[in-house]
């Protein structure tokens, strides 16, 4: 990566203070900026790094009035945190394209198709009747099964297993160890305690723009799909049981779990290690808090759910009020006992 003060002020609709011809090539941490790099200044708290980085330019909020002398030229932009997440997105197109070619050895399946400027790394297998879009990055030791879709500028990091007749949309990215497809969790249970295995049938559908963190699962539905719908975002460590629905938009951290057959809303939050039990609903831009269970369907929306059993954010802050105030209230019931026997 190589812009100059001007191109990126200009890509982020920034005014510059300061010098614009000045070459740009690594994007830094305010206070590890180097010369020859780009930083950003959004947390107030860290207005001390802006007088002593080393960084040759800082992307700065409109308004702000340095209180000393300033040497990095400034970029005044409407908001740094997302101007400077805009930079990063840039600079991963630009390193993430210059994959491209076929490594060997690679396997390609039957009756298969691929676009134009793909990357499929060494030890990757395609299988037969896939269709690759354009622009697509497939890294080594990746397993794609047969009859599976892949849409334009989709990028699938190593060790990654997409099993048969999965379709994955348009500009998704889906992170090494990760699984798409895998049976769900279906099994009966029979007279003799023992439990019968249920095939599932199905498959994954995700959507454009959804991207998939590092080992997580995503299982096929028993019949139908497992929809990922658009823009939404999952982190490491995740399990999407079958036949689950993920709303647009939904953002779901680490070490969470879905079971079978939930639906999530769009514009939800589900905090790290959370679990949401199986056929529930969960309505739109609901927040779950880190480590809560959620036991029912809350399909108002717009809520905030704390706790295990979750409940209502007013509701779970009343009883954990009364809840720190136990000890106490025991020690009050012993004392009104002693007092109760001593008077009788």
């Amino acid at each position: 990566m190589e812009l100059t003060v001007a191109k990126i002020a200009q890509l982020l609709k920034g005014v510059i203070v300061g010098k614009g011809d000045t070459k740009i090539n690594q994007l830094s941490k305010i206070q590890e900026g180097e010369p020859g790099s780009v930083t950003f200044l959004a947390n107030p708290k860290y207005e001390n790094y802006i007088y002593t980085t080393k960084a040759s330019a800082v992307i700065v909020k409109k308004g702000f009035t340095p209180l000393k002398p300033v040497e990095a030229t400034l970029i005044f932009v409407e908001d740094p945190y997302t101007s400077f997440s805009l930079l990063l997105e840039e600079y991963y197109k630009i390193i993430s394209s210059r994959k491209k070619g076929v490594e060997e050895p690679a396997y390609l399946g039957k009756n298969t198709i691929t676009g134009q400027n793909i990357y499929r790394g060494a030890f990757s297998y395609v299988g037969d009747n896939v269709k690759i879009g354009n622009d697509v990055k497939i890294f080594p030791h990746v397993y794609i099964g047969d009859n599976v879709y892949i849409g334009d500028q989709t990028i699938i990091y190593s060790g990654v297993k997409i099993y048969k007749d999965c379709v994955v949309g348009n500009h998704c990215v889906i992170h090494a160890g990760t699984v798409i497809g895998s049976e769900g969790f279906g099994f009966a249970p029979q007279a003799d305690k023992g439990y019968r295995k249920v095939p599932q049938l199905g498959n994954v559908i995700l959507e454009d723009r959804v991207e998939i963190g590092a080992n997580t699962a995503i299982d096929c539905a028993t019949l139908g799909s497992t929809i990922i719908r658009a823009g939404v975002k999952i982190d490491n460590l995740v399990q999407v049981a079958h036949n689950v629905e993920i709303g647009k938009n939904t953002a779901i951290a680490a070490q969470s779990g879905i079971s079978g057959s939930s639906k999530i809303g769009p514009s939800c939050i589900l905090a790290g290690q959370t679990g949401v039990v199986g056929h529930v609903e969960i309505g739109e831009a609901t927040t779950i808090a880190a480590q809560s269970g959620i036991t029912k369907s809350f399909k108002k929306g717009g809520e905030v759910l704390l706790g295990s059993p979750g409940f209502e954010k007013k509701k779970y802050l009343t009883c954990y009020a009364l809840f720190k105030k136990l000890p106490e209230l025991a020690e009050k019931i012993k004392n009104l006992e002693k007092i109760t026997k001593f008077v009788t």
